[in-house]
């Protein structure tokens, strides 16, 4: 179901920047919008992961630098007959876990320092088996896609908008009556 959301929401993101591009440009920007939102796509599945961990300084981390984080991610790897994801933990004091990434082979498991400080292990183990069913249903690739979809709404916005050579007001009522 969660591939079949995807697909849904990537096929809305390049509907929206085509008819964005077609109503700011004509036919020539709806093409030149097809094409950056497949870009777009391809990158939102490749480099998800990579981009979520950028934005928040996450470090990658092996099973000696962090043994009981990384062998509770592989503990329950293993019971959920999942690949072994990678292990990262964010230097924060606000208490949080996710799980990012395009596919259950290519996943990633973050957890907050302030997170890993406040829970005791069965406590932790909890949290991170949360993540890891995000991984098993594939959730994390939807989420990845929906975060690359806002963002793309508000560029294609900003583009269109600046490109209009109109007022703001007018604008958004030519916008809503597409």
């Amino acid at each position: 179901m969660n591939l079949f959301k995807t697909i849904v929401l990537m096929a809305l993101l390049s509907g929206l920047m085509i008819a964005v591009g077609g109503a700011a440009g004509g036919p020539r920007w709806a093409t030149v919008m097809l094409i950056a939102s497949l870009a777009m796509d391809g990158f939102a599945y490749w480099f998800s992961a990579s981009i979520v961990l950028r934005m928040y300084h996450a470090q990658e981390v092996t099973r000696e630098e962090a043994p009981e984080l990384y062998d509770i991610v592989a503990q329950l790897a293993e019971r959920a007959e999942l690949p072994m994801p990678r292990v990262a933990i964010i230097e924060s004091d606000m208490p949080n876990a996710f799980a990012t990434g395009r596919n259950p082979s290519h996943a990633v498991v973050a957890a907050t320092t302030r997170l890993l400080d406040i829970l005791d292990h069965d406590e932790l183990a909890g949290v991170l088996a949360h993540e890891m069913t995000h991984v098993k249903h594939r959730d994390i690739l939807t989420a990845s896609i929906a975060a690359a979809m806002a963002s793309v709404i508000s560029w294609a916005a900003h583009i269109a908008f600046f490109f209009s050579g109109r007022d703001s007001d007018n604008w958004l009522k030519d916008l809503v009556l597409l």
